[in-house]
């Protein structure tokens, strides 16, 4: 039997990130994005102190850019000093956006900090607070930012300790929404005999096995609207007969929500202002009194379809809902509507269409036998885009597209053709 110990798991602190875009933004949501990704660092030190962790480790990205800001990296060291007066050790991988390579100040760190270096996977003891063996921790850091090698490959179990810990960032299973570093499989991790693997890279809390555990704890703090819902780190005690129980612990301050807005049974502009308030409200309660950056995406078929296609429609809703909901300054629960898009379609789809006589009816059929036959979409939109396939980059791009978007593209040609046709101006 062994003794119990706990461990926090972060990663993809992206500290001082510089949230790109926030041209026209308010001031005070300016200031509170930029303070965001050190405020959750903030509260991962409270997880620390709490007395409940043994040792911190930190699966990389732990700044933004490879030149790291000098105001992230003193503030990053006065936390992890709090850290090391409290008796935890920390152990730290850097990523493709923090690699080894990168600039670094030339300051004085606590003994309890260890940075894995580049060159091999190094082999480090973890000890509780009382002093005890926990586990030894491996771990290797990126030299550059894009290392295409597997670099689990090299992590080798070593000695006899309680628990062992590999500590790596990396695309477990070639995840597409994020870049193919350090790319390796699930299967290759769960067989490698290790305890826990503390991954990093990926931005969403995930478990990827249990027994051996393979988690991402995702980033700490949204930066984006591909960053979306709550952000946080894990937890993870271990008890004395070995078991492993990950617990999400949030640590966001500035909560990235997306909503959708339904046309569908609305008939006046009063009726969608209130379902577009509403939306605002249901992120403002979610964010649980801290702020909210909301994009919403007005969709559904109905009446109010053909005003929202007029020009400057949507960029005069969003203003007004800005309006509506208040300056950000006045209250710390603001909601500020970063995105508003219109995805919506006439009462009338295509499929309505096939069965009439004329017009209107052929032209829903051909868009219909287009969308079916993939050689024949091709050939139709060749045709219809054959003035800007002129450029090399849109030949570029229009050889990328599926199938799929390619009979999405039609239908919707059609169904604008129709509404023109029907009920449009």
């Amino acid at each position: 039997m062994g003794v119990p110990f706990s461990f926090l798991h972060a990663a993809d602190l992206h500290l001082d990130s510089p949230f790109r875009g926030l041209a026209g933004v308010p001031e005070a949501v300016r200031r509170r994005l930029r303070e965001s990704t050190f405020a959750a660092l903030s509260r991962l030190t409270e997880v620390v102190l709490s007395g409940e962790v043994d040792f911190v480790v930190l699966a990389g990205d732990l700044y933004d850019a490879a030149d790291r800001p000098l105001r992230a990296q003193l503030r990053f060291r006065r936390e992890v000093e709090r850290w090391a007066e409290a008796g935890v050790q920390t152990f730290i991988v850097h990523g493709n956006h923090d690699p080894l390579g990168g600039w670094q100040a030339r300051l004085d760190w606590p003994a309890s900090v260890h940075v894995f270096g580049s060159a091999e996977v190094e082999c480090k003891p973890a000890y509780r607070k009382d002093g005890g063996l926990a586990a030894f921790v491996y771990g290797i850091s990126y030299r550059e930012a894009a290392v295409r090698d597997n670099l689990a490959a090299g992590f080798v179990r070593r000695g006899d300790a309680p628990f062992h810990l590999a500590v790596l960032h990396a695309n477990a299973d070639g995840d597409p929404r994020h870049d193919n570093y350090a790319p390796c499989k699930v299967s290759e991790l769960a067989a490698a005999g290790f305890d826990y693997w503390a991954l990093g890279h990926v931005h969403e809390g995930r478990v990827l096995h249990e027994y051996p555990h393979i988690v991402y704890p995702g980033c700490t703090q949204g930066r984006h609207f591909r960053e979306t819902g709550k952000k946080g780190a894990f937890l993870v005690r271990v008890s004395a007969s070995g078991a492993v129980e990950p617990t999400f612990v949030e640590t966001w301050d500035v909560l990235w929500l997306e909503e959708t807005v339904t046309i569908a049974g609305a008939e006046r502009e009063e009726d969608l202002r209130r379902r577009l308030l509403e939306a605002a409200e249901r992120a403002r309660a979610a964010a649980e009194g801290k702020p909210c950056v909301l994009r919403i995406a007005v969709a559904g078929r109905g009446p109010l379809h053909g005003r929202l296609q007029a020009p400057g429609e949507r960029e005069g809703w969003l203003d007004m809902l800005r309006e509506w909901l208040g300056p950000p300054e006045e209250r710390d629960d603001w909601v500020w509507v970063g995105e508003l898009s219109v995805r919506t379609g006439p009462e009338r789809d295509v499929r309505s269409a096939l069965g009439e006589e004329g017009f209107a009816g052929e032209l829903a059929r051909l868009a219909m036998r287009a969308a079916e036959d993939p050689s024949a979409a091709r050939e139709l939109l060749d045709e219809a885009l054959k003035d800007i396939r002129l450029e090399q980059r849109v030949r570029d791009w229009l050889a990328g597209r599926s199938d799929e978007e390619r009979a999405a593209w039609i239908l919707r040609g059609a169904e604008a053709a129709l509404w023109r046709l029907g009920d449009g101006d």
